[in-house]
């Protein structure tokens, strides 16, 4: 192998990596430290590359497409999601086998079918143009183990001061796409558990709920607000406000994914600001943080109980919720599967079936926290098309379905109200929609939020603050304070 031919193969792949790179959204120039960062990985996978097959061609070209694929996921990402690829969502790759219908449902038949057909070319092209001359597998393995030296180095001494704060899209506008998912990687690493949850001295609360029900829902959004039109405003959403303790704006952090982040700032009560990295994907690290859950804070007198109709091994659910104080999870195998017409999920109805009956049957003081899925994305034209009820696109469809939600809570308020006894709902949103054409990530983010409280006699009690804007956290310490007392 020719040494000029060498240098030149890598100098041709190092401009072609840039290039690629700049197309990652959001765009901007990179900077030289991205620039520098952005060549020693792109180096060390071209060497890992041609020690393993030899050929220079191979494996400038296995380099691009990587950082191809890369780009493409993250620029489809940003446009659905609003966000470009970060470290946490290689964490998920094993999900995509686990639970392809979350995934593969948003890939066309004709797709999947031309990338497993690509996929295997590639592997009998590369297979086919294996060289068998030691020299070249060992001037790769140099290579690579030279870039990932010069990478260590130039990441712990030298460019130790990048990335210090999460602030992703600034970053891989000035960084590059794989410069800043390795170091956002490195600053996740280096994060630390928080302290034990301190106790809090509280007041005694007034009329303390003896039955808590807290309601995470799917996809649930204001479509009088997500697509400005009052017509489209849902009866059972506005008869709660009416009749809540407090109700408002929930200022979620994610567009048309990430429920774990709402769900694990309404469970644990911590703010962005003070997970730092762990924000991508805080259900990583919950385990160490589970003194901070709500049944945990709520303590042993109280029956804690984790209802989601799928399977509790997705984001660690299985071993999450029982370490932060719930003591049954009630999954899929409890729930009738949904039947032909349906959907491909469990209805919102089966989850009232089951919340309801959970609350009657409680003979001591009971937090049950329920996250729904029959609104879960990606939304296809919807059946009724096929009768002429409704016009058949994605957001037709999504409107069915946000009212079967909207039912769901008329339905858990009468039913809580007959409960005789204090009781809470709290129903929230864990995020918008992304529905393409229809709404827009860019946009506002919030999901509505309602809370509301009855007495023994099942009225509706009122709050003096009744409309509040708050953040998921925020949720948590409301409930917190209306259940153990506010702080002393």
């Amino acid at each position: 192998m020719a040494s000029a031919s060498y240098i030149a193969a890598c100098l041709g792949g190092l401009a072609g990596a840039v290039l690629v790179d700049m197309l990652a959204r959001p765009r901007g120039w990179r900077s030289g430290a991205g620039l520098w960062l952005l060549a020693c990985q792109v180096i060390a996978l071209f060497g890992a590359m041609l020690a393993l097959c030899g050929s220079v061609g191979v494996s400038v070209a296995f380099v691009l497409a990587v950082l191809a694929l890369l780009v493409i996921a993250s620029n489809a990402k940003h446009a659905m999601l609003g966000e470009p690829l970060v470290f946490s969502d290689l964490a998920l790759i094993a999900s995509i086998f686990r639970h392809p219908q979350f995934y593969l449902s948003a890939v066309a038949p004709w797709q999947r079918v031309a990338g497993a057909v690509v996929a295997l070319a590639l592997l009998f092209v590369i297979a086919w143009l294996a060289v068998a001359d030691l020299a070249p597998h060992a001037a790769g393995l140099a290579t690579m183990l030279g870039a990932l030296a010069l990478l260590a180095v130039s990441v712990r001494v030298s460019l130790r001061h990048l990335a210090r704060e999460p602030r992703n899209e600034a970053d891989v506008r000035c960084l590059g796409l794989t410069p800043t998912v390795m170091l956002y990687w490195r600053r996740w690493q280096q994060s630390r558990d928080p302290e034990p949850c301190p106790s809090v001295m509280r007041r005694s609360p007034h009329a303390a709920p003896e039955q808590v029900v807290i309601i995470q829902c799917e996809s649930f959004a204001d479509p009088a607000a997500l697509f400005g039109d009052p017509a489209l405003a849902l009866a059972g959403l506005e008869a709660a406000r009416g009749h809540a303790w407090q109700y408002g704006n929930l200022h979620v952090s994610g567009f048309g994914a990430y429920t774990m982040r709402t769900e694990y700032a309404v469970l644990f009560g911590r703010e962005e600001h003070e997970l730092g990295f762990r924000r991508y994907d805080p259900f990583l690290t919950a385990l160490s943080e589970a003194s901070y859950a709500l049944p945990a804070r709520l303590g042993p007198r109280w029956r804690s109980l984790f209802v989601h109709p799928h399977d509790m091994r997705f984001y660690g659910r299985d071993a999450i919720m029982p370490a932060a104080g719930f003591g049954e999870l009630v999954g899929e195998d409890r729930f009738v599967p949904p039947a032909p017409g349906e959907g491909r999920y469990v209805t919102d109805t089966a989850m009232a079936d089951v919340i309801l009956a959970s609350a009657r049957a409680a003979q001591e003081p009971s937090l049950l926290y329920a996250v729904t899925i029959e609104n879960h994305g990606p939304w296809a034209p919807d059946r009724t098309s096929e009768t002429g009820d409704l016009p058949g696109d994605l957001t037709a469809s999504y409107l069915r379905l946000v009212r079967n939600s909207d039912a769901m809570l008329a339905r858990l308020i009468a039913g809580l109200a007959d409960l005789g006894r204090p009781a809470m709902l709290v129903f929230f949103g864990d995020h918008r929609p992304s529905i393409p054409g229809a709404t827009n990530p860019a946009g506002d983010r919030h999901t509505p939020y309602v809370i509301m409280r009855f007495d023994t006699e099942g009225r509706a009690m009122l709050g003096e603050k009744r409309c509040i804007d708050l953040t998921p956290a925020g949720l948590h310490h409301v409930v917190l304070d209306l259940v153990l007392g506010e702080p002393a």
